[in-house]
């Protein structure tokens, strides 16, 4: 039977959504019955529904009979250690959540495009923006690569102005875009008053009608200062332009986001998905309040300003803290009495995140980037950039940055992910994470707004203090593998050899503008960058004529626990970029020596089990020693009983899961004459 239920009244169609409860046939016939009009009249509880309802011989299941069963599985062990997961963020994720869990959520109902924009700030789509960065600064050059991106997919283009200069820069930068059709992001200008002069010019000569320019400005004074130590001028001057710009948006560039929040530079200094919505939050609502100041109401101030954000890789903590940051940031803007509740819409331009990506491995950043634009797309950003994997280690080609706007392209052509409004909604457990986050992000804003605001917070290094603690935790734990990243602290190819595909020019830190300034700078980096330092290193060692350090598996005994240990080891001394020499097994000591010395391997890893440990390490010991007296014997796993008895019989240490991956190996780099 086929209906049109868009014809349906609202209550109709609200009736027809709970076909999953309902036998579907009667409730087919009665929505026909109604629309041909047999049926008057369409209750909402219609007894015959309610007897004939679905999966009724199942007994529903109360909360405390679902503990009461996971206590008995537990069998004793602690439920918050086993069960809770604590975040970085500060707050606690239950194991699974249940209806009653949305009862104290009732700040967070709302519908699709109205306050407080939870669930997105559109009614009936969830469409965004697939935008390409140029990196191009010559102003043909970049159009040239432009008008292929928007030929193959790309709706936004990111531009770097920092070469325009007059109008006709602009008439070469844009020649063949069709501004009415193409959302444009200008950043990089010495002077953005002086650069919507230029685009004003040229936009008058070829005679387009500014009010219909779609896109932004990188004006964001707070990150400047938090980038190169400095505001551009002074805190107020910078202010005054602000509201320069926006008067001017206001008479001429209406859809141009003129102000910038980027907020994905605290997500690239380390800063936790809390810290980074918490000080964009702050941001913003420092510069609402200095304009606020300056005469402008809300209503002219929050629509012009476009938040950046990170997504990283905690797949549905990203999808909530966007739905969190349209919460927050309509609460903000509604306590400046905004004539409209639409002025607390919040933009967000989205980006794939750079401080979990890798130059090892480089074809995983692909997985991670997928996974980090679809949380962005199902929390409702309204325009996002991928950078191409390769992006982190040289120059990208033509085949990265097709697949880097492919991956958007997909997700939206393929995957339909623009069609659906808010689609984790309902979700109990996304629903109490977005309230998780918010809460969280709200007690760090306050802080921040208690230490006088964004500006005097980073003048004090509060904001820089916080973010780094942040990075040191996150490293601590890649150090300590609590954390994986895959290719580079864990299943490494080691086989891979990247020292001669790194351009210099895209391996460097933040170019750094003149003498230090007041303010201290945040640390951009990657979260992988220790480990490919060390990995690195030994490339160059190896570069200058030295032979590559050669780690030998001495396995013997006990077929599992040998494997076990030696596939442990390979994986452990492969984040170094040392030789791995793996062997399937020696039916004696003798055998082994002999082996392990003509491999000429710098270190030798006996791995069997602790019980065989005590027996053939002394005897193995004396044979590799007294050879070579110089070689590090080591010992795959933990024998806490017979640790003293192995180290006084010539061991130098022991690899396990608790030892510091990090640490061990920059120590045996020095000890190997390896330097960074």
């Amino acid at each position: 039977m086929s209906i049109n239920i868009s014809r349906a009244k609202p209550y109709i169609r609200d009736y027809y959504n709970f076909v999953a409860y309902y036998d579907t046939d009667l409730l087919l016939r009665k929505i026909s019955d109604y629309l041909s009009g047999n049926l008057k009249e369409f209750h909402f509880m219609d007894q015959t529904l309610k007897e004939r309802r679905l999966f009724s011989e199942f007994p529903p299941v109360s909360t405390r009979e679902w503990e009461a069963r996971i206590f008995e599985d537990l069998k004793g062990a602690d439920y918050d250690k086993k069960l809770i997961w604590r975040t970085g963020e500060g707050f606690s994720v239950k194991p699974y959540y249940r209806r009653e869990d949305l009862e104290q959520l009732k700040w967070l109902e709302g519908m699709p495009g109205r306050y407080p924009f939870t669930r997105g700030t559109h009614t009936n789509s969830n469409v965004w923006l697939i935008r390409q960065d140029i990196d191009f600064t010559d102003p043909a050059s970049a159009n040239a690569h432009a008008t292929d991106a928007i030929s193959r997919g790309a709706t936004a283009i990111g531009f770097d102005t920092s070469e325009i200069h007059s109008a006709v820069d602009f008439k070469l930068l844009f020649h063949n875009i069709d501004l009415s059709k193409v959302s444009i992001h200008l950043h990089s200008a010495a002077s953005y008053t002086k650069l919507l002069d230029y685009l004003g010019a040229y936009l008058k000569s070829s005679i387009f009608d500014s009010t219909q320019l779609k896109g932004s400005l990188d004006f964001d004074p707070i990150s400047y200062a938090l980038l190169y130590g400095r505001f551009y001028v002074s805190p107020e001057k910078n202010m005054t332009e602000a509201s320069a710009l926006i008067n001017r948006a206001n008479q001429h560039f209406p859809g141009l986001h003129v102000l910038s929040v980027n907020g994905s530079y605290f997500h690239n200094a380390g800063a936790t998905a809390v810290q980074e919505l918490a000080f964009s939050l702050a941001s913003g609502n420092e510069y609402l309040a200095a304009l606020h100041e300056k005469g402008l109401n809300a209503s002219e101030i929050a629509p012009y300003i476009q938040f950046s954000v990170s997504i990283g890789s905690s797949y549905f903590v990203e999808i909530a803290r966007l739905r969190a940051a349209r919460l927050l940031w309509a609460h903000i803007v509604n306590q400046y009495h905004p004539e409209s509740d639409d002025a607390g819409k919040m933009i967000i331009h989205s980006s794939a995140s750079g401080w979990n990506k890798t130059i090892y491995d480089p074809y995983v950043n692909l997985l991670r980037s997928t996974t980090e634009a679809m949380s962005a797309a199902i929390g409702g950003t309204d325009s996002m950039s991928i950078d191409p994997f390769d992006i982190f280690y040289r120059e990208s080609n033509e085949f990265s940055q097709r697949i880097s706007r492919n991956q958007q392209v997909i997700l939206k052509e393929e995957s339909y992910l623009d069609k659906v409004v808010d689609p984790s909604a309902g979700s109990y457990y996304i629903e109490n994470l977005t309230a998780s986050i918010a809460n969280a992000t709200w007690a760090l804003f306050l802080n921040v707004e208690d230490r006088g605001g964004m500006i005097e917070a980073i003048h004090a290094g509060y904001v820089q203090d916080e973010v780094e603690k942040a990075a040191a935790q996150k490293q601590a734990d890649v150090a300590a593998r609590r954390t994986i990243v895959l290719g580079t602290n864990h299943h490494p190819n080691t086989g891979e050899i990247m020292l001669d595909k790194i351009q210099p020019e895209t391996f460097t830190a933040e170019t750094e503008e003149g003498t230090p300034g007041p303010v201290k700078k945040l640390n951009l980096h990657r979260l992988s960058d220790a480990f490919e330092d060390l990995r690195l290193a030994t490339e160059i060692h190896v570069d200058a004529g030295n032979k590559r350090p050669a780690v030998f598996m001495l396995t013997m005994g006990n077929l599992a626990m040998r494997k076990a240990r030696a596939a442990f080891s390979s994986n452990f001394f492969g984040c170094a970029g040392y030789q791995i020499i793996d062997n399937t097994g020696f039916t004696n000591t003798d055998e082994a020596i002999k082996a392990a010395l003509s491999s000429e391997a710098e270190i030798v890893v006996v791995c069997s089990s602790d019980e065989e440990y005590a027996e053939v390490v002394p005897v193995l010991s004396i044979g590799l020693k007294s050879a070579k007296p110089a070689i590090n014997l080591l010992v795959a796993g933990s024998p806490k009983d017979i640790m003293d008895h192995l180290k006084a019989s010539g061991v130098d240490d022991f690899v396990n899961l608790r030892t510091n991956l990090f640490d061990f190996l920059r120590k045996m780099n020095v000890k190997l004459g390896i330097t960074s």
